[in-house]
């Protein structure tokens, strides 16, 4: 077990800015496609945080042309280049799936101050 808690630290030294539920981010991602590669830039509100350690996720939610778009990325993937937090938000909630039902300005998170 301790040989698995080795590897984990390894993986983990990867410096990312702190960024809470609620925080409107923007994500430069590696996409391949065949033999090149890019890099695209997705940027929502982060929505949820889930797992710990090298497994800790994040889920982003963007609307796209009127269409709801969520992603979720592992915060240690070697594909997730950058991470920039656009703006701090304001919430009292852990997970905010609450937004899925909103439209327009209600689906909007206040800024901190």
């Amino acid at each position: 077990m301790d040989a698995l808690k080795l590897i984990a630290q390894d993986s983990l030294k990867k410096e990312l800015p702190s960024f809470e539920i609620g925080d409107t981010i923007r994500i430069d991602v590696r996409i391949r496609e065949g033999e090149r590669e890019r890099i695209q830039q997705f940027e929502g509100t982060v929505i949820a945080r889930n797992g710990s350690g090298v497994a800790e996720t994040f889920t982003v939610r963007r609307v796209s042309y009127g269409v709801g778009v969520e992603r979720v990325f592992p915060i240690h993937s070697p594909n997730v280049s950058k991470v920039v937090v656009v703006r701090r938000g304001k919430v009292r909630r852990a997970k905010l799936y609450y937004l899925r039902d909103r439209v327009g300005k209600a689906a909007k998170v206040k800024e901190q101050l």
